[in-house]
């Protein structure tokens, strides 16, 4: 029989959002932050020839550049004020949640609770700015050493106060996109920074659909093959659901009690633990990690002026190559499993459970729970993360193969059902806490008239 939380959540509808005022004005914020998101991709950047860089992102655009403008929603082609996206800030969190694990500082900070999660998103905040900077800087100068196949160079007038401008400009974007992601976890809906990092890739889908149509149109593209990348898209957001949504339920047992001539306790409930914890963070944090590096060298439109060993790096890193695929499954796997590591402690968990009273049937409470909850969620992470690899990777290849967008990939349908799951679940959250609401008030209306 099912619960009564569960007939509630199965009762909820759309049509209950029209009495749930505070979840209207969250949405309403969301939006509101998103498009200011989106419309800051389109302001260009002061000092650029725009025809002339145009022309030298259509060189570079199937290759590093082509992945970080599918995150960036496109400012990237368009190189304008947030160009850099929001992967410095991804960036500084790595590096940030790397140190935690080895720094006993940033670990008391940890446990800290709330006031220590602030000092580290301080700290996150800092990082950020530097990466801003030092990327923003190499691509000032890289700019200014670009050239289109015309001659036409990318930057109207190059010198010091290009770059000054350039890296003031480029950094305070971030800096900017930031403050908006934190502001929609805050006060909107969902997580901001995958919020801003979907809504550029949707952005970019009706154009990577024109730009299909139009290869089919001129015929440099095989129908059986769109009809082949629309049947896979439907299996990929059907496989990334169902895995989504998979979890295993452990049995929480809580012994029975007497209090006086009653008796209490003795009643189960189950632990979920799901089958892919770390969400979408492996990917987001792998691509960044290997795209970022060679973002700037893509820049150089005279790629041989660079050292030798760069230019073997930028050969072996290209898309589609066995060095970068292998790189990419590597990085995705280690990160399932940090990421698991860090928000689900089976430590910790099996001390909560051990002083409530509850343990897991035939497992000893404290340390044989912690054991078994390890020895669980290690199972889980390994299918979880080849999961993600499977989901990332596979389209990837194909997509190497035939001059297919990147919006049509594994990582970025990935990101986009991901966070579309994760925003209507809180939708669905707050309205489950609204129709509560209301169930207390009548409660109450009734007892005073009774």
């Amino acid at each position: 029989m099912a619960s009564a939380a569960e007939q509630l959540a199965s009762s909820i509808n759309f049509g209950a959002l029209s009495k749930a005022t505070e979840l209207k004005q969250r949405i309403w914020y969301t939006l509101g932050i998103l498009i200011v998101a989106r419309i800051g991709a389109y302001i260009p950047l002061p000092g650029i020839n725009s025809a002339a860089f145009e022309a030298i992102f259509q060189q570079h655009s199937g290759g590093v550049l082509g992945m970080v403008d599918m995150f960036a929603g496109g400012a990237i082609s368009r190189m304008t004020v947030f160009a850099l996206g929001i992967m410095p800030y991804i960036s500084a969190s790595i590096i940030m949640q790397l140190l935690t694990s080895v720094s006993p500082t940033l670990e008391a900070w940890k446990k800290e609770g709330e006031s220590g999660r602030r000092k580290i998103n301080q700290w996150t905040r800092y990082g950020t700015l530097v990466l801003a900077l030092a990327q923003s800087l190499g691509i000032a100068n890289g700019l200014q050493n670009m050239a289109s196949p015309t001659g036409a160079g990318a930057v109207i007038d190059p010198g010091f106060f290009f770059i000054f401008t350039t890296v003031v400009t480029l950094s305070c974007g971030t800096m900017f996109l930031m403050w908006l992601g934190e502001q929609i976890t805050a006060r909107g809906i969902g997580n901001g920074i995958s919020l801003i990092i979907f809504a550029g890739i949707v952005a970019r889908l009706p154009s990577a659909l024109s730009q299909v149509f139009e290869q089919l149109r001129a015929g440099s593209i095989n129908p059986l093959l769109v009809i082949g990348i629309a049947i896979g898209a439907v299996v990929i957001i059907t496989f990334v659901v169902f895995f989504e949504r998979a979890q295993r339920r452990l049995i929480v047992q809580y012994p029975k009690r007497q209090v006086g001539n009653r008796m209490f306790g003795g009643e189960s409930s189950h632990l979920p633990l799901k089958l892919n914890m770390s969400g979408v963070i492996p990917p987001i944090f792998a691509s960044s990690l290997l795209l970022l590096p060679l973002t700037v060298a893509s820049f150089y439109s005279n790629q041989a002026d660079l050292p030798e060993w760069v230019q073997t790096l930028i050969r072996w890193f290209s898309h589609g190559q066995p060095l970068y695929i292998a790189m990419y499954l590597g990085l995705i796997a280690f990160f399932a499993f940090f990421y698991t590591a860090i928000v689900f402690n089976p430590d910790e968990t099996a001390e909560n459970l051990k002083k409530n009273g509850g343990f897991l049937p035939g497992i000893r409470p404290g340390k044989n729970t912690a054991e078994h909850l390890d020895y669980v969620l290690t199972r889980l992470t390994v299918l979880g993360a080849a999961y993600l690899c499977a989901v990332c990777v596979l389209p990837e290849i194909l997509i190497s193969q035939y001059s297919v967008p990147f919006y049509f990939g594994g990582t970025s349908l990935l990101i986009v059902v991901s966070v579309t799951m994760d925003t209507v679940s809180q939708v669905h959250s707050h309205l489950l806490a609204h129709r509560y609401e209301g169930l207390i008030k009548k409660a109450r209306l009734k007892g005073r008239r009774g």
